[in-house]
Order: C-alpha cells, then structure tokens, then sequence
C-alpha cells in the first residue's frame, strides 16, 4: 500500500513538473520587442511617420520583421487612425499622415503620436508613443551666404524658434555634405540660423546648379524637419565620352595597351612555367630510369 501511495505521489509529481515545465516554455516563447516612432516633414509638405521595431538577441539588438503596427493620432477613436503598416526586414515602416485625421490635426498645436502592436506568437503586445509640435523650415540665399529659419505654430501664426540645433549641407550621392567647416548651428532669437558658402569648388550639373539642405535631425519637441533650395554655385558638369578611346571602362577592343601588355605577360609566365614543370617531370622520370 505505502508503495502504491510513492508511486500515485511520484507520478503526480511527475505530472505537475512536466505541466510547468511546459507552461514556462510555452511564456518564454514570446519575447519583447521595442518599437519607435519618427516625425519626419521635408520641404513643408505632407509629414510621414517611419516606425522602427527591435528585440534584444543575444545581448544585441535586431530588426523586427513582419509585424503589424497601427497607427494613431493622440488617441484610439474614430477619425484617428493613420493606418496599419507592417515592418519589413529591416524592422522600418513608414506612413504618410492622411487627409482622414485632417481635423484632429488641426484641433491642437502638439500632436501625440501612438503605435500600438498587439502581439502574436512571437512577440509580446507593447505600444510606443511621440510627442510633436508643429514646426517649419525656410532656407534663403544672399550672394554666398545661407540662412535657415525654424518657425513653430503657436495660435494661429508662425514664430521663431531660439536654441534649435540644424545642419546645413550640400546633397550628395553619398550623403550631406557640410557647406564649412562648422557641423552644426544653433538658431537665434528670430529662429536663424546663418552659414557661410565655402564649398566652391564642388561639380554641379551641366548648369552649375547644386541643391543646399537645411535639417532638424531627431530634435525632441519638432522631430526631423528638411527643406531645400537649388542654387547655381557648382561647377558645371560637362560629360565627354570616352567610348571611342582606350580605358580601363571601355569594350574588349579599346582596352589600353599597358593592361593587354601586363595581362599577356601574366598569361605568358603561367604557361612557361607549367611547360618548365613538366618538362622537369619527365627529366626527372629519365634519370630514375637511367639510375636502374
């Protein structure tokens, strides 16, 4: 009887061990993810939100793929909703603010921006939220000087911003690059910010034309703000084709003559050198025949 009741409790034990084992798996499936929001307006225009999503593997942080994130305006209701995007491989998604929330946005100078992802299989649910103001850039030109200008919406007009950190660059393929030698500018009581145009020497297009970029990056009250203005201060860029001549980039036939000398050369030692080795080979067989 007393080895029955061991095996009863044994098993029972077994049981609820087993039960919680599994239970704990099945919680330490999900993991958490961070989500964060960014504010973007370029050029004054239609302002877009660009969601990022990341977990925490091994100690580091990775992008979050594949999950739907919705998108509100200040609050969960009716005429708030931006929309639903789901990240991609990278862990971003973006979109545009629509004409839908129209008069949510215009009923309050600072906008609480909401994304709220509700969990699946992998991921635990979660929400982030941004708080923004409503702010604007302006860019001008006085001989070779630049001036940039932050403008928030304060009632019903714009005001300067003091104390605003903003760059002031020229576009490149690879990125802004600065107009001088100073990073960065901090604007003035009446919101200006003013750099001095040193980059003379940078190509243009076939006019001379060169885009100047003033932004606001990550700033906490207005986000990231971009504007821009085409000038005609570069150098003029005057494609010459070189089809028709021997480089580096031209066909088989118009290769130049030193590279057709040093590639034959290479071509032409490989080949004495296999000849030498097996000419060596067979020497070396005659004499070991020679030797018997």
């Amino acid at each position: 009887m007393k080895q029955l009741n061991k095996t009863i409790t044994g098993l029972v034990s077994f049981v609820l061990i087993i039960s919680g084992y599994n239970g704990f798996s099945q919680s330490a499936q999900k993991a958490s993810v961070n989500i964060a929001i960014n504010y973007f307006n370029a050029n004054n225009s239609i302002p877009h939100l660009v969601v990022n999503a990341k977990t925490r593997v091994n100690g580091r942080f990775q992008p979050v793929g594949g999950i739907a994130v919705k998108l509100l305006l200040d609050k969960d209701s009716a005429g708030t909703t931006i929309g639903k995007v789901v990240t991609n491989e990278k862990g971003e998604a973006a979109s545009f603010i629509p004409p839908s929330v129209k008069q949510e946005w215009a009923s309050s100078k600072t906008h609480t921006f909401l994304a709220v992802f509700d969990g699946n299989n992998k991921f635990e649910a979660t929400k982030a939220d941004l708080t923004i103001a409503p702010a604007r850039m302006l860019i001008s030109t006085n001989d070779k000087s630049i001036t940039a200008t932050v403008l928030q919406l304060k009632d019903t007009s714009w005001v300067p911003v003091k104390g605003v950190d903003l760059k002031i660059g020229v576009r490149r393929l690879g990125g802004d690059l600065p107009v001088n030698e100073t990073p960065t500018f901090t604007t003035d009581s009446t919101g200006q910010a003013s750099a001095d145009f040193k980059r003379d020497s940078i190509p243009g297009d076939s006019k001379g034309n060169i885009v100047l970029v003033a932004k606001v990056e990550d700033n906490d009250q207005f986000g990231n703000l971009s504007v821009e203005k085409t000038v005609p201060w570069g150098g003029k860029f005057k494609y010459v084709s070189t089809f028709d001549r021997r480089t580096l980039f031209g066909t088989r036939d118009k290769a130049p003559i030193w590279l057709i000398f040093m590639s034959g050369g290479v071509i032409l030692a490989v080949w004495i050198t296999l000849i030498l080795l097996v000419r060596n080979i067979f020497a070396i067989k005659k004499i070991g025949r020679e030797a018997r």
